[in-house]
């Protein structure tokens, strides 16, 4: 918890609309700093830091609560951008409810910026428009990287942006402005029009032996290509995949289809049209995501895994069995048919919990079998 008083549970609805996002906060900001910087603009309930919870390292933002809505509204109109630590923070009315953020609705793009237009000049530059959730210019190490979000609290405002900022020069650059589109909506739209169109094909798990001309005189059976390449590692060693482009879309599909699947030298070929990078990043989100879900449907805790349970213990038998090490949020012996599958998993609250049981347990006979116990991957809680 941070300065000032604390947020009584009963009254949090009353007070999310006095609350403020604090964003790109320099890593040594504190909740004692942050409540000195904004008690000048009125009473607060208390600042917090977000912090990674293993860790305990600051993320970068965190949230200032005030007394009263008109104090927060007075700050975010008169303190966005304002320096802390030597460094400007960015100021938005905290978002309980994101589904407004996830949904995109007001949300629009911008890119070719000017290097010297910064937060606080995008800010005013568009706030013209509307009422502004949230304004970033995306920034690396070498400072803006060209292009940034504005978020509008209606599409109507959003629209008006697009209308009068598209194809404005702004710093002597011609900028574009657009409506925002999720990765996987432009990855479908890349996907789309490149399944028409390709001339670029990915080739993979080939040999060691196999080079540049070995590749071309392979698949320019069907057609004239533009270039050929196997890809190598620093010693020159083949990594085992490559990129065939055609000069034409007829040739490299012929290729695609006539090829993927089919054996070289004891090695099944994958063969298919070269992805796009932002295609490449959908489809990692995408694998993330279901992991992340997978994840998600685990129990929390840190499982230990059991092999060679006997015939005879169920669920609750092995329980029992681990009980004595300590607090246990789930003990599954794995079935098919009704029938025992001689392991399962148990899943303690804590490492030394865990650690513990493997030590004890691993080889003592339960049952009529030694058990065999090893130690899983923990989940934060």
């Amino acid at each position: 918890m941070g300065s000032g008083e604390p947020n009584p549970a009963g009254k949090k609805k009353k007070y999310l609309k006095a609350a403020l996002y604090v964003g790109d906060l320099d890593p040594d900001v504190t909740e004692d700093m942050l409540y000195k910087k904004f008690r000048p603009a009125g009473p607060l309930r208390f600042t917090r830091i977000c912090r990674d919870p293993v860790t305990r390292s600051p993320l970068g933002y965190g949230y200032v609560n005030f007394r009263f809505p008109a104090d927060a509204e007075w700050a975010l109109n008169t303190m966005n951008f304002d320096l802390i630590n030597g460094k400007p923070f960015r100021l938005m009315w905290s978002q309980p409810d994101d589904r407004l953020r996830k949904s995109g609705i007001g949300n629009v793009f911008i890119k070719n910026l000017d290097k010297s237009i910064d937060n606080r000049a995008l800010f005013y530059l568009f706030s013209a428009f509307g009422s502004i959730l949230s304004c970033k210019v995306v920034c690396d190490d070498n400072g803006s990287k060209g292009y940034a979000y504005v978020h509008f609290d209606s599409l109507a405002a959003a629209n008006r942006a697009i209308w009068h900022m598209n194809g404005v020069r702004l710093n002597n650059r011609q900028v574009y402005v657009g409506r925002f589109k999720f990765p996987e909506e432009r990855a479908a739209e890349v996907r789309t029009r490149d399944r028409a169109t390709f001339t670029n094909v990915f080739v993979k798990n080939f040999g060691d032996d196999m080079n540049d001309d070995k590749l071309k005189e392979l698949f320019s059976e069907y057609g004239p290509t533009e270039s050929v390449k196997v890809i190598r590692d620093a010693s020159g060693k083949s990594k085992g995949f490559g990129f065939v482009r055609y000069e034409t879309h007829e040739a490299a599909q012929k290729a695609v289809l006539d090829l993927h699947g089919k054996s070289i030298d004891g090695k099944v070929l994958y063969v298919g049209r070269a992805q796009k990078k932002i295609e490449r990043l959908a489809e990692l989100r995408r694998r993330f995501e279901r992991l992340r879900l997978k994840e998600k449907s685990r129990p929390p805790g840190v499982p230990i895994y059991i092999k060679n349970l006997d015939e005879t213990i169920d669920d609750e038998k092995l329980k029992e069995e681990f009980s004595s090490f300590g607090s246990i949020s789930r003990a599954k012996v794995m079935v098919e048919v009704g029938q025992g599958k001689g392991f399962g998993v148990v899943c303690f609250s804590s490492f030394e919990e865990a650690t513990k049981a493997v030590d004890e347990m691993n080889g003592r006979i339960v049952g009529s079998k030694a058990l065999q116990v090893t130690l899983g991957q923990a989940r934060g809680r």
